[in-house]
Formats: C-alpha cells, structure tokens, sequence
C-alpha cells in the first residue's frame, strides 16, 4: 500500500477519533496507519492531563471503534491499538512541538553532523520545515528532512 494512501487513511481516522477524543475530556496525539510483518495496524494514541489510565484507552477504543466501523475508510484487516503516547514520545506533528517545547528531546538524524547522528537538548521550536534545540549553550538547528526522529527525554 502507498504511503500516501496510508497517510490519508490515518488523516481520515484522526477525523473521526478527533470530536470522540476530545467529548471524553482527551487529546488525540496521533494516528497512523502501518504495516507490520503481515499486518496492518491502526494506531490511535490519546492523552490527557494527570495522565491516562488502561480505563480510558478501553472506554475511547470502544467508542471509536464502532464510528471507524461505519465509515470504513480502510480496506482490509487490521488491528486497531488505542493508547497512550508514553512519556518518552514522539513528535511528529506542529502541535506536539509546541507543546513539548522547553522539553529535553532527542533528536536522531538520518546521516550524521560532525560525526554524530543524535543530539539531546531543550526543544527550542519544531515543526515540518525543521527542529531547534539548545544544547550546552549552544543552538542547533536542523533540517527537518535531516531529522529521521524527534523524542522526548525522560529521565528515569
């Protein structure tokens, strides 16, 4: 399946889990479609504030599943996956940089800077046109077609 088809499906989805998500006094984090060994899989990870509980992600999985069910945007089997984004999580559209920002993240690049392809620092602002840290006084910034992966930092 193209990439572009998936990338709608999951645009489709997030139309739908969005006004469900956010009834339930949630925010919608992310959806993606993805393919995994043989399977596909419709992810839908949620938030909210004080933290998510296994009772929340079962009561918006039930929810939503039967509103994707009747839409049916997606052709096929696949297991649907409601959860939370963790506290290590990843960021990969505007809204969850500005978020996190002022955040400690990890950024991982697709070929190394100066011998280094992962750099830790305080996000600084991201988005689709790239990502700036602040690293030991010094600011970085990258490119985001450089940035293989942007994560939050937490410190166990």
């Amino acid at each position: 399946m193209a990439a572009g088809k998936k990338s709608g499906i999951a645009d489709r989805v997030r139309e739908i889990a969005a006004p469900v998500a956010e009834s339930m006094g949630l925010c919608l984090w992310d959806v993606e479609y993805v393919k995994e060994g043989a399977d596909m899989y419709l992810r839908i990870t949620v938030d909210k504030d004080g933290g998510l509980t296994i009772d929340d992600c079962e009561k918006f999985h039930r929810a939503v599943e039967p509103l994707i069910d009747e839409a049916d945007p997606i052709e096929g089997a696949y297991y649907l996956e409601c959860s939370s984004p963790g506290v290590e999580r990843t960021l990969t559209r505007p809204e969850h940089f500005e978020i996190m920002r002022g955040s400690e993240v990890e950024v991982r690049l697709f070929a190394p800077v100066d011998g280094k392809k992962v750099f830790t620092g305080t996000l600084v602002s991201g988005g689709s046109d790239g990502v700036v840290v602040e690293s030991d006084g010094a600011r970085l910034s990258f490119d985001r077609a450089a940035v293989s992966k942007v994560s939050t930092v937490y410190h166990w």
